[in-house]
């Protein structure tokens, strides 16, 4: 069973979106630099393995806790 939560994917979606904006990196260029399909996240409906995360970090040279910083989840959720 996988863990889905809509409002932290898409909240990811958006941060994903701000730093590929802000660099002015397009999505196929994300693919081609680190193989990861980034209009798939950006949807918000595809989640996100935390190697993969790790990667995009890498990429934009920022850590995870960089990265997930001001990132809401749901209210329920017990992280």
């Amino acid at each position: 069973m996988q863990f889905k939560d809509d409002k932290l994917l898409r909240n990811i979606a958006i941060k994903l979106k701000e730093l590929r904006r802000q660099r002015n990196i397009t999505q196929e260029a994300l693919y081609e630099d680190i193989g990861i399909n980034i209009s798939r996240l950006e949807s918000g409906k595809y989640n996100l393995s935390i190697s993969n995360l790790k990667k995009i970090c890498d990429y934009f040279e920022i850590s995870l806790s960089q990265f997930l910083s001001n990132i809401e989840v749901s209210d329920n959720d017990p992280i």
